[in-house]
């Protein structure tokens, strides 16, 4: 169960207590398989509420007012998400790779319509082909905006888009020139959107002249920058690399990594063939690989979520646990995305981190300032109580039949993945002296308060 529980963190959010007892007798293979047949359901999340015909016959006042509305809705489409990456609904495997490609094409959305868009955008394409997905990021709404593309025009070129397509999206630093960067922006010229996010390509802005990139001369647009730099290996290397750092070790076994750079290049960039590949294999189920990430902040909400069934009376209380965690889904801290790792944790969000359980549990205040609010002293911690839920009676069932002394083995079975040196002689000085039901929620809240629990 050790590896399927491993699999699951990796290629989703970890199981919910049902999950795990009814998976118990599957083989990877057969979980690989299932995960990837789940993913081939995909339900798109609400699109834009405004049409830009509607749009475009408001007043001045009607459009500020929808404005507005949508970059307040903005905070309910991420909520939204949260919730999707945490329930059974919808494919975890999916909604991991969306994740993903979130953090790799990093896009900070203004508002509801073009958060939802983008985040539709990853989703559609997030196993598909890694070109296909490219040339739709590259005509999104809110990528477009986020990188001033719509700014870019043949009397003045805006290089922003097409710098970080090459460094931080295909090839990688070192593997182009300060001219392909010229060049590049030259030929996206043009691919612009309209008041509804929809691309929208103006050929009065674009520049149709001939163009010298990579060695490659002609008169490109922007699929054509694309297609040239997806040419070079480095490329097929450079998100490989990143894929087998989020999904396997972030210690690289160089020989592992090239051969997977070379079956995604061959295989024209196909994304689940890559991730089949990963997946099945022995070494991706070593050790060393497993409870080996520090979970990012969504990753410990939606398991949290997932765990005990969390139901949060607001849910703007997921966004106050994101910004106090360090991440937010739609605000990444800039283009190259979140650092992730040890970045994750620091003196402001380790407590808050330990301690997240028990306040759920408790439905205690947490005694807090975001990271993005004044400093003011402990008098500028803001005390928010987390109203929520919680239903611990699935993971109980996994109690049954075994032996009060040996509950904390069996949490620990599916709570961890790096497994902890438990004492139980330290943990009955936690544990409730009740009965078996508050004695073994009692242990939940004290494991899922320990350091380990941050590894997946």
């Amino acid at each position: 169960m050790e590896k399927l529980q491993h699999l699951y963190w990796r290629a989703g959010f970890g199981l919910s207590p049902r999950e795990w007892q009814g998976r118990q007798s599957l083989t990877p293979q057969q979980a690989v398989d299932q995960l990837f047949r789940e993913a081939g359901v995909m339900e798109e999340a609400p699109g834009p509420s405004a049409s830009k015909e509607r749009f475009r016959q408001m007043s001045t006042k009607e459009k500020e007012a929808v404005l507005k509305q949508e970059r307040e809705r903005l905070g309910s489409v991420n909520t939204e998400w949260i919730q999707r990456m945490a329930g059974s609904r919808h494919s975890a495997l999916r909604e991991r790779m969306t994740l993903f490609w979130h953090g790799h094409f990093a896009c900070q959305p203004r508002f509801g319509s073009l958060g939802a868009q983008y985040a539709n955008t990853l989703r559609r394409h997030a196993l598909g082909n890694f070109r296909e997905l490219a040339l739709a990021i590259a005509r999104d709404g809110a990528m477009i905006r986020f990188l001033n593309n719509q700014q870019n025009r043949k009397e003045k070129p805006n290089e922003n888009f097409a710098r970080e397509l090459l460094e931080l999206f295909t090839i990688g630093r070192g593997h182009y020139t300060e001219l392909d960067i010229k060049e590049a922006a030259r030929a996206f010229t043009g691919w612009s959107s309209n008041l509804t996010g929809d691309y929208t390509f103006r050929p009065n802005f674009h520049d149709y002249g001939r163009k010298t990139f990579m060695g490659k001369a002609g008169n490109f647009d922007g699929a054509d920058i694309i297609d040239i730099v997806l040419e070079q290996r480095e490329t097929a290397h450079f998100i490989t690399r990143k894929i087998y750092r989020y999904f396997v070790n972030e210690e690289e076994e160089e020989d592992r990594i090239e051969a997977l750079s070379r079956q995604f290049y061959e295989s024209g960039y196909e994304i689940a063939p890559l991730l089949r590949s990963i997946f099945g294999s022995d070494w991706f189920y070593d050790p060393q690989n497993r409870g080996s990430r520090i979970k990012s902040p969504v990753e410990l909400i939606v398991g949290i979520i997932r765990t005990l069934d969390v139901r949060f009376v607001n849910d703007k209380a997921l966004l106050f646990l994101q910004r106090a965690l360090g991440q937010v889904l739609f605000n990444p801290p800039n283009v190259a995305g979140w650092p992730g790792g040890k970045a994750w944790i620091d003196n402001a969000t380790l407590m808050l981190r330990l301690n997240l359980a028990t306040y759920l549990f408790q439905l205690s205040e947490v005694n807090f300032r975001t990271k993005d609010e004044p400093e003011a002293g402990e008098r500028g911690k803001a005390l928010r109580r987390l109203d929520a839920t919680i239903d611990t009676r699935p993971l109980m069932d996994l109690l049954a039949g075994v032996r009060r002394e040996h509950y904390h083995e069996r949490l620990a079975e599916y709570l961890f993945q790096a497994k902890p040196s438990l004492d139980p002689a330290l943990l009955q000085q936690y544990a409730s002296t009740g009965s078996d039901w508050d004695y073994a929620n009692s242990l939940v809240m004290r494991l899922m308060s320990l350091p380990e629990y941050q590894l997946c």
